[in-house]
């Protein structure tokens, strides 16, 4: 395959930055969308020039790093799935990729395709613990019951990995989803529910200081997050916030 990728190079956050153009050729189909761009690293290496700086680590659909906007879409063209799982059989020869980092205020530009998300980091941390008397000893899995439906929605809520793939699709540029799951994934189980208040109002409060904007129910954050979170969560959010609020 041939390829002619428009690629966004910055050199940092307070450096105007721009599309570049770059042809590509002998491209598998069976690659990688991050083995074409290393591929294509190796040819400006070889060039002499400066590589393209991206993220990944996992490049199995776990950690999220590999965030990139791809035609328009977080993640490329695909559907529940992250950029290293997205593969070149998806374009055909001939085609114009651009290829460009997840915008947000949130999200400041740290060199060309690579974003800094410690915002997510921060709204983590301001969540803190859970409280569990473990009496010294490891607890059994079985000590706590916890309702089938519950614990489900625990896991479908734990499954978010924190790309950001939900800010970058939102036109106000809302980490609701992500802060929903997060929340979500605490409050649904008997261990979460003892800083479930002080929990709830410092994420929300957190994710304002950020920067990250309001939710307005357009529901691209579910379309393109690749773990599929629903839109549930957000609605139990606001209840939670809303309870949060009347117990203070």
């Amino acid at each position: 395959m041939k390829l002619f990728l428009k690629i966004w190079r910055q050199k940092n956050s307070q450096s105007k930055g721009r599309i570049v153009d770059y042809e590509i050729d002998e491209i598998s189909p069976d690659m990688s969308f991050l083995e074409m761009m290393d591929v294509l690293n190796e040819r400006i290496i070889e060039e002499d020039g400066d590589p393209v700086a991206f993220d990944h680590d996992c490049r199995e659909g776990i950690c999220g790093s590999c965030s990139m906007f791809i035609n328009g879409e977080p993640h490329g063209p695909d559907k529940l799935i992250t950029t290293c799982q997205l593969h070149m059989r998806r374009f055909r020869d001939g085609d114009t990729i651009y290829i460009e980092p997840f915008r947000a205020r949130a999200f400041p530009i740290i060199k060309d395709l690579v974003v800094d998300r410690t915002a997510f980091d921060r709204i983590q941390q301001s969540g803190g613990f859970i409280s569990i008397n473990t009496s010294g000893n490891t607890l059994d899995a079985n000590t706590i019951p916890i309702e089938k439906e519950n614990a489900d929605k625990a896991f479908d809520a734990a499954t978010c990995i924190g790309c950001g793939a939900c800010v970058a699709s939102c036109k106000n540029s809302s980490a609701m989803l992500f802060v929903s799951a997060k929340v979500s994934q605490f409050s649904l189980l008997p261990q979460g529910k003892v800083e479930a208040t002080d929990r709830v109002l410092n994420m929300v409060n957190q994710m304002d200081d950020e920067g990250f904007g309001n939710c307005t129910n357009t529901g691209a954050c579910h379309v393109e997050c690749p773990k599929g979170i629903s839109l549930d969560y957000i609605a139990k959010l606001n209840r939670e916030y809303v309870k949060a609020n009347l117990k203070k």
